[in-house]
Parts: C-alpha cells; sequence; structure tokens
C-alpha cells in the first residue's frame, strides 16, 4: 500500500546517523504491516535495514538474532546438533502465515515489536527465555525479557524514540526438549492457541502460553506437575481477562484450547528423552 502522508524516508549507516525521535516518525524493519494499512500519523520512516546488521550470530553463549533478521534467514539457519530446542524455530517460523515473499521481508523485531498475540516469534523468544537489547536515543542500552517487553496487543514497553537492536536466547535455554501445539479455527487461519513446552535435563518444565492470551505468558515449574496442577495453575495465572476476543477465536473458546494443549505438551514431555 502506498502511504501518502510520508514526507521523508531516512537510511541511516550507523547508530550516530539515527535521527532525534519526534512525533510521527516510524522505524522499518521489514514493512509489512506498516504497509499494510493506512498509516495516517506517520511522516516519517527511517529504514533499519540500512544499519547492515548481521542477521544473527552463534555462539558459546547460544544464539543473538538482529532485529532486522527475517522469518526466512531464521529458517535457513543451521543450529548446533546439540541444541535441541532448534527444532522450534522452524516450527515457529511456519506458524507464520504468509507467502514466500512475506517470509523474506518480514523480520524478528517486527513480529516482536508489533505484538499481536499470534505473532510466533514472541512465542520462540518467550520459550527459549529470550532477552531484548534495545537501543535508548541518548545512547544508553538496556536488556529486557519478552515477556516484559510484550504488554498488550500492539503494545510494548519500548519508550518514544527506543529500537529493538536484537534478541539473544541462552544456550541453556537451546539445549532443552521441547513440544510445540498450535490450534487455529481453520487450516490456513491465524494462531488462536500456541503453546510451547520445554523441559531442561534436570527435569524442571516450563509451559509458554501465546496466541489465546493478550500478552505472552512463561509458567516455570520445578518438576513436570501432575494434570491437575498444571491446570490449577493455568487457571490461577490466567484469568479471563486474559483470553484474546477477536475473530479468530472466542474467550471460551481459547481458554478450552489451550488447558487441552497444555495437557498435550504436559504428556508429550513425560517420558525420558531419546538415547
Amino acid at each position: 500500500m502506498d502511504l501518502n502522508t510520508i514526507e521523508t524516508v531516512l537510511r541511516p549507516h550507523s547508530r550516530s546517523e539515527l535521527p532525534d525521535w519526534s512525533g510521527g516518525d516510524a522505524f522499518v524493519a521489514g514493512g509489512t504491516w506498516l504497509f499494510s494499512e493506512p498509516q495516517p500519523g506517520t511522516r516519517r520512516l527511517v529504514d533499519l535495514a540500512s544499519l547492515g546488521w548481521p542477521p544473527h550470530r552463534i555462539d558459546a553463549d547460544g544464539l543473538t538474532l538482529a532485529a532486522t533478521c527475517t522469518i526466512a534467514q531464521l529458517d535457513r539457519l543451521e543450529l548446533p546438533a546439540d541444541w535441541t530446542a532448534a527444532l522450534l524455530v522452524g516450527q515457529c517460523c511456519r506458524a507464520l502465515l504468509g507467502s514466500f515473499k512475506i517470509w523474506t521481508v518480514a523480520t524478528v523485531g517486527g513480529n516482536l515489536c508489533l505484538a499481536l498475540p499470534a505473532g510466533p516469534m514472541i512465542a520462540l523468544a518467550t520459550a527459549l527465555e529470550g532477552v531484548c537489547r534495545i537501543w535508548s536515543p541518548d545512547g544508553a542500552e538496556r536488556d529486557l525479557p519478552v515477556t516484559d517487553l510484550v504488554l498488550a496487543p500492539q503494545r510494548t514497553a519500548l519508550r518514544p524514540g527506543e529500537i529493538l537492536r536484537g534478541v539473544f536466547l541462552p544456550a541453556a535455554a537451546l539445549t532443552r526438549r521441547t513440544a510445540f501445539r498450535r490450534a487455529s479455527l481453520s487450516p490456513n487461519g491465524r494462531s488462536g492457541a500456541l503453546l510451547i513446552g520445554t523441559r531442561d535435563r534436570g527435569g524442571g518444565f516450563a509451559l509458554t502460553v501465546t496466541a489465546s492470551v493478550t500478552r505472552p505468558l512463561r509458567l516455570a515449574f520445578a518438576g513436570l506437575p501432575e494434570g491437575d496442577v498444571l491446570a490449577r495453575t493455568l487457571d490461577a495465572a490466567i484469568p479471563d481477562d486474559l483470553y484474546y476476543d477477536d475473530v479468530h477465536g472466542r474467550p471460551d473458546w481459547r481458554r478450552a484450547v489451550t488447558r487441552h494443549l497444555a495437557r498435550e505438551i504436559r504428556d508429550a514431555l513425560a517420558g525420558e528423552p531419546a538415547a
């Protein structure tokens, strides 16, 4: 879509070239959502792709993804064999329903910052204990867990002029066993519930709930909970008004599906890991 209110497009090549923030500005990573509908209040675009950030970095500490890393680049990434949770990468990429054209433009950072309940990069980063690196306009930096970044649909903890630089996924989280479950009202529909379970070598269990709720949740247990304990914990952590309500699912349906998928994930991770 043409954005006929745009007066200026800036393409900075370094942090020092980033402009002072003003009303009507918008940072662009991929722009797949920005250009999908009118943006009457936007006057200036700042293209982050021109900063030339490497899309990803793998080291002993874990995986760092630039905010401008595209879904296609993430899906093609070859991760260490002992990172058993790497399976989640492809599963979450495919939960972003879009053509190859979208995959080559849409970015990890854009998906996080748009903060839609169904954002699969939000699910991936939450399940793997992602920590966001944020650039502030004054030159400072701060780190924020993904669960603290996404506050509500299309609302984040980013302050005016702040930029999501990237997200870090620790190696300890990437070595866990995982179980992925997703439900939607139609075969190619937007996620109505997207849940991920992880279990570490010590038996610790964590359940991530997204898409069915207005903000991501990660529930951690010292060991694998009994089914009734898991159900009670879900009920206590997710009050009725936290379940999302839109054309892709009513709150009562999302609640029932969340409980069902949580039980499936718990049962899937109950067994011993394969030799």
